[in-house]
């Protein structure tokens, strides 16, 4: 018996260019796959200052969120990645305002690179409805 699997890609944003789903729910989660700084016209914003473009990743993971039903309340973990880590205070300070006083599991890395340049980067998984 194949597993109830449901891949969605976030309305009125332009598909994934890779071999990808934005979100993927099984077994009661919503799985996010790695959001980066593009515009919902699919333009990669990663010559913006840091505090921009982890504004838009993270608004990119409300959307996607959005499309599975439901709502940065949901989020059991995120991951985040970026390409500086001194710049991890100013992430955490953006993060806090925007997720509130929700306080699911994070984990942060400094990494050598990000696909198109980008400064940072955000996976997360929720509970599905």
């Amino acid at each position: 018996m194949a597993p109830d699997i449901t891949l969605r890609n976030i309305e009125n944003s332009p598909a994934p260019v890779g071999h990808y789903s934005h979100t993927t729910a099984a077994g009661g989660f919503v799985f996010i796959s790695g959001q980066l700084p593009v515009s919902a016209e699919g333009e990669p914003q990663c010559d913006a200052p840091f505090e921009q473009q982890a504004a838009l990743v993270l608004q990119n993971i409300e959307a996607c969120l959005a499309c599975a039903g439901v709502t940065k309340r949901h989020l059991v973990s995120v991951r985040v990645y970026i390409t500086d880590i001194s710049l991890w205070p100013l992430f955490n300070q953006i993060y806090a305002q925007w997720i509130g006083e929700h306080r699911p599991s994070r984990a942060v890395a400094g990494v050598a690179q990000l696909h198109y340049e980008a400064a940072i980067e955000v996976e997360a998984v929720a509970l599905g409805e």
